[in-house]
């Protein structure tokens, strides 16, 4: 993201780092957004992917989670249509949060000290204003996880917060894609060890020390987890065992 946060002190804003812990279904992240839908008072909450590769035409924005409710139930349908193709284009130039406003006067999406960090959107197409911010997984983790209500008025330290948190739904919901995609091999305790030190930055030498082990043994390891992880190195299998949940 291309702003910034002073993170000294302990404000009531503060943005807190925390260890992402594995999920087993989608109905695990509903907490997880209602906590970040208050944070801003909004009044809903959606998350959106881009489906669809090759050819831009080709792309759709997908809802996969929402609480608009049975009385808002083409809520989905009416953003998708008014900024579908808006947030595909977007997402192929920048990560910068989108803003727009309702079709009301008093329906307002504004942030007052990081308005240059945000793009806005044409207003006055839906009957609530919000906020969407981009996230950028990959081919098949793009996508937006966005907020609605009447008014919204986003502080710095809640933008670049919610930011952040949309980043861990958005690759929380690609872990569980991938995991049923996983064949039924899984990783034995000695490769998920490896692994965990290995993405702690230890080379096979410190690795073998550590787990009282040969060097060879651990490059065996590695390289029969790298295999089941469908990885083509070392790096991409610590990458994605980190998604799914086996290191942290």
């Amino acid at each position: 993201m291309a702003y910034s946060q002073d993170k000294n002190g302990e404000s009531p804003g503060e943005i807190r780092t925390f260890r992402m812990t594995r999920i087993t279904s989608r109905s695990d992240l509903f907490p997880r957004l209602v906590s970040m839908q208050k944070i801003i008072n909004a009044r809903h909450f959606a998350v959106f992917r881009i489906s669809g590769g090759g050819l831009p035409s080709k792309r759709k924005l997908v809802c996969e989670l929402e609480n608009w409710g049975p009385s808002n139930i083409t809520a989905s349908q009416m953003f998708v249509e008014a900024y579908g193709d808006a947030l595909i284009d977007h997402m192929e130039k920048s990560l910068l949060p989108l803003m727009w406003n309702g079709r009301d006067e008093a329906s307002i999406a504004e942030t007052s000290d990081l308005d240059m960090f945000t793009v806005r959107l044409k207003g006055r197409l839906l009957p609530f204003s919000g906020v969407a911010f981009p996230v950028r997984l990959g081919a098949v983790g793009n996508g937006y996880t966005m907020f609605t209500s009447n008014y919204i008025d986003l502080a710095s330290d809640a933008l670049v917060d919610l930011h952040g948190k949309s980043c861990h739904i958005m690759m929380d919901l690609l872990s569980l894609d991938e995991r049923r995609a996983v064949p039924a091999e899984t990783l034995s305790e000695r490769e998920v060890a490896c692994l965990q030190l290995a993405g702690d930055g230890r080379i096979s030498d410190e690795i073998a020390d550590k787990l009282g082990l040969s060097v060879h043994t651990v490059n065996a390891y590695l390289g029969s987890a790298t295999i089941k992880l469908d990885s083509v190195n070392r790096i991409q299998a610590i990458a994605k065992a980190i998604r799914l949940g086996y290191i942290s």
